[in-house]
């Protein structure tokens, strides 16, 4: 499990996908967020999984699995 803070962004790659910038400026692509976690400019803090198992079409950044989330 790894815990992130940052921002929530909309990439406009391929057909788009939710993303995570953290603090740090690091680029996490999110892995099955919640419709409610999908605001753009959001600043929270995700707690979840690094997929190595799975590919993405976007290839933004590591894979992050959302398990929870908080606004912050």
């Amino acid at each position: 499990m790894i815990t992130v803070t940052g921002n929530v962004e909309k990439q406009e790659v391929g057909m788009g996908t939710w993303a995570l910038v953290s603090d740090e400026g690091k680029t996490y692509e999110l892995r099955n967020p919640p419709a409610s976690l999908c605001q753009p400019q959001q600043r929270v803090q995700v707690t979840g999984t690094i997929r190595n198992d799975v590919m993405s079409v976007a290839m933004i950044g590591e894979i992050l699995e959302v398990d929870s989330f908080k606004f912050l």
